[in-house]
């Protein structure tokens, strides 16, 4: 640092030329908590509605069509547990008449369907689907179709498709070159809202009702919330969240519990949620801006909203919410809660724009953890995205991460929030049970699990939190992994949040009942004992093929 003399002059000066005085920042704030890892930064790319053998299920082996990019696997490939190694594709539960018409064999679907219909994934028919562990009624209970495709394409079997590394080309690489999870899992069984509330603060139970268009009492499968049985609600569906401006007007709630911003904060760890479509004073190509900014997919051929509200993991929490959706006041408060001058609370209150990752990336001060949500068209949601528009998405940030000196020190994970009810062989008993007569069906009428329910936000034990529940896709990118190695360990979601208490602040945990205090650690995704590998992996975004150098989305 230089002398003050300098420093005084240079803080004289560079305002009038336009620049903000950055050493200032780290004299007004106090001072970081330091990591216990090599890992200083780490990146949550959390997509949308995937499970595990949608993408993966004869992961390393690809068709390998004319015409479509090749992917051929390395020798060492581990193995992994997948529908061909559990030799399911040819002999398979959900072929049998249970399933009525619907009844499908699992089937590759080709890179010309890339665009399928968004399955049924509540928080029930998903527990219907397992049946008891049998994992044998997908098409009969999570199943939809997509109209015009060829075969089970056009059925409610559709929800036994699969994917391949011709499709999926860049994921399948990172897997090869990097670490990948075969049981990750998420916390509970259900869609979007619960699987963002997972990761950020692992409690789906001390939801609030602000508005909403259905009875308070209703605890039908469908409904955003379930009578817990001890006073309160817990979150099983998807609903907005309270007093954001893009939220549904009618279907609003917060938490009341903590989430892991919550103790960054407190340890001053710089951090930031980016959100695709967040700043409403940007203007997108095609001219929409506001709630509205959309883009246009050639893929499933419609304007798609770039901001989804009930995909924001911190925007349920009045801590952490940012619901006017106010700009930072400067690239440089971008990952910590006040503005330079370390006193004066900063309007974004951590709630950022995904392009402000960029922006505070190339400006040096890359926060230490950043949660990224990709615009929606590119999240991986069935029905209005898909794995080519993910693909583009997900690479433009890898590559640009892998750009940056901080790579040196950096994680990316990948993970999702839901299974979406595509079909996943692979079950996991239940660790967190529940018993609501109508919700709760995994095991009978009224039976999730045979356990004990787990604690809610009031010190009691409440219903709606059945979990661990649908498998989904989990990578860790970093060179401080052992590269094309799988890991069996069960995992969830809150298993992230727990890597981040324990990196930064000490293994405290957010109490209240969060699944973080018995979330299994993602340790074994590391190796910390050799020398990192830090040549990176350039993809071209369009196919996922191996390039020399990444070309400038930035």
């Amino acid at each position: 640092m230089p002398p003050l003399s300098q420093r005084f002059l240079l803080a004289c000066t560079l305002p009038l030329l336009g620049i903000l005085p950055l050493f200032h920042v780290t004299t007004a704030r106090a001072a970081e908590a330091q990591p216990t890892t090599p890992i200083h930064h780490l990146i949550i790319i959390y997509d949308e509605n995937v499970s595990f053998d949608h993408y993966f299920a004869t992961y390393p082996h690809a068709a390998n069509p004319n015409g479509e990019p090749t992917f051929i696997p390395a020798r060492n490939t581990p193995t992994v547990n997948t529908l061909e190694a559990a030799h399911l594709l040819a002999e398979n539960p959900n072929a049998y008449p249970a399933n009525g018409a619907d009844a499908a064999l699992p089937f590759r679907l080709d890179i010309s369907q890339a665009s399928t219909a968004d399955q049924n994934h509540a928080y029930t028919p998903e527990q219907l689907a397992y049946h008891h562990g049998k994992a044998d009624l997908f098409p009969r209970y999570t199943g939809r179709g997509t109209p015009g495709g060829v075969g089970a394409f056009s059925t409610r079997g559709q929800v036994m498709g699969y994917f391949d590394g011709n499709t999926v080309a860049a994921l399948w690489r990172y897997a090869q070159r990097f670490a990948m999870s075969d049981a990750a899992y998420t916390d509970t069984y259900g869609p979007s809202t619960p699987g963002a509330l997972e990761v950020s603060s692992g409690q789906t139970n001390g939801m609030r009702i602000k508005t909403t268009t259905q009875p308070p009492a209703s605890a039908k499968i469908h409904s955003p919330y379930a009578d817990d049985g001890a006073g309160g609600w817990t979150m099983i569906n998807d609903i907005d969240p309270a007093d954001d401006v893009c939220s549904t007007p009618k279907n609003q709630v917060w938490m009341s519990n903590r989430n892991v911003g919550d103790l960054l904060n407190a340890q001053n760890v710089s951090w930031g949620g980016f959100m695709g479509g967040f700043d409403l004073t940007r203007q997108n190509s095609n001219g929409t801006t506001g709630c509205g900014r959309s883009t246009y997919s050639t893929i499933v051929t419609q304007t798609v909203p770039d901001y989804i509200p009930h995909h924001n993991w911190f925007q349920y929490h009045t801590t952490t919410a940012n619901p006017s959706h106010a700009r930072p006041s400067s690239i440089a408060a971008i990952g910590h809660s006040t503005m330079t001058d370390g006193k004066t609370r900063d309007p974004a209150n951590h709630q950022y724009d995904l392009e402000d990752f960029f922006a505070v990336s190339r400006a040096g001060t890359m926060p230490a953890v950043s949660f990224i949500k990709l615009p929606a068209y590119q999240d991986g949601h069935a029905g209005y995205s898909n794995p080519l528009d993910e693909q583009q998405g997900i690479v433009r940030v890898v590559n640009f991460v892998q750009s940056r000196p901080e790579w040196k020190d950096t994680a990316i994970i990948i993970a999702y929030d839901d299974s979406d009810g595509w079909y996943d062989h692979a079950f996991t008993p239940v660790a967190h049970a529940s018993y609501d007569p109508e919700i709760d069906q995994l095991d009978g009428p009224g039976r999730c699990g045979k356990g004990s329910r787990p604690f809610g936000v009031a010190g009691r034990p409440v219903n709606g939190r059945c979990g661990p529940g649908t498998r989904i896709p989990f990578l860790v990118l970093s060179p401080w992994v052992r590269p094309n190695s799988i890991n069996h360990t069960l995992i969830t979601q809150s298993s992230i949040t727990r890597f981040i208490e324990d990196n930064w602040l000490h293994g405290t945990r957010l109490g209240d009942g969060a699944f973080d205090a018995d979330a299994p650690p993602m340790n074994g995704l590391f190796d910390f004992s050799h020398t990192p590998l830090l040549d990176p992996l350039y993809l071209e975004p369009k196919n996922g093929i191996v390039i020399s150098e990444p070309t400038d989305q930035n």
